[in-house]
């Protein structure tokens, strides 16, 4: 399974909770650099992670990430 961010939905919600990268990898205990790459869609994401995002950001996964079945 591949989870990747939808970088326009993700980046809005991050902006609308009043985030910067710096305090939303703060919050969600992983780096700046990380949080940077899963805007880009370059990195993907672990369901535990994915899960603490979307919360944090207050959107369900499913708008947030795409999910692939490898």
């Amino acid at each position: 399974m591949k989870i990747m961010a939808k970088t326009d939905e993700f980046v809005k919600a991050r902006v609308i909770k009043g985030y910067s990268q710096r305090e939303l990898a703060k919050h969600s205990g992983l780096s700046h650099a990380y949080v940077s790459l899963l805007e880009r869609s370059i990195k993907s994401v672990g369901p535990a992670t994915a899960k603490k995002l979307s919360d944090l950001l207050g959107k369900d996964l499913e708008d947030l990430f795409k999910i692939e079945l490898l």
